[in-house]
């Protein structure tokens, strides 16, 4: 690879980075290709990308935006993924693709250039999602009318009842 080729490479991947939430070096020795596209297919359904780099072009691309934090950690065989969106979305994709494989490992993260161990990462994982939060929100702001809407009928009805039994007992006497 020359250099030409190597700085097209660099500056796809800092922007990239720059524009993602959430960023995860992960290791992948010894993962057979079929794995590593439905890892690819698991982060693409979450907003996601995954990107195998080279670590001086990683390091590089990394060094002085949003995901500096993880400059350091891109030893051995690493590869980072990418999440434009729903940050913990692309976190379940990859916390659940590293239960299932043996030859992977989340190795470290970077949230909004927070640095996570993978423990924080599991963590993360656990959060509901942003549609589940959104869904929660909203059901949260629906039960309040109904809930009003509800209690009114009550108060009307019981109004409704004692009236009735008001009339029944003067036509009984």
């Amino acid at each position: 690879m020359n250099r030409s080729e190597k700085a097209v490479i660099i500056e796809r991947l800092k922007e990239k980075a720059e524009g993602a939430s959430i960023a995860v070096v992960t290791d992948f020795k010894g993962l057979p290709v079929e794995e590593m596209t439905v890892l690819r297919n698991d982060l693409r359904n979450a907003s996601g990308e995954y990107h195998v780099v080279k670590n001086t072009l990683a390091r590089i691309a990394v060094t002085g935006g949003t995901h500096e934090v993880l400059a350091d950690t891109f030893k051995e065989n690493t590869a980072i993924a990418l999440g434009f969106e729903d940050p913990v979305a692309v976190a379940k994709a990859v916390v659940e693709f590293a239960k299932k494989s043996k030859n992977f490992a989340v190795k470290h993260a970077s949230l909004e250039g927070k640095l996570l161990t993978e423990a924080q990462l599991g963590d993360l994982a656990k959060l509901p999602g942003k549609q589940q939060l959104l869904g929660m929100a909203l059901g949260t702001m629906n039960a309040v009318p109904t809930n009003f809407v509800g209690l009114f009928a009550n108060i009307l009805r019981n109004f409704l009842y004692a009236l009735n039994a008001i009339k029944d007992q003067k036509e009984a006497a």
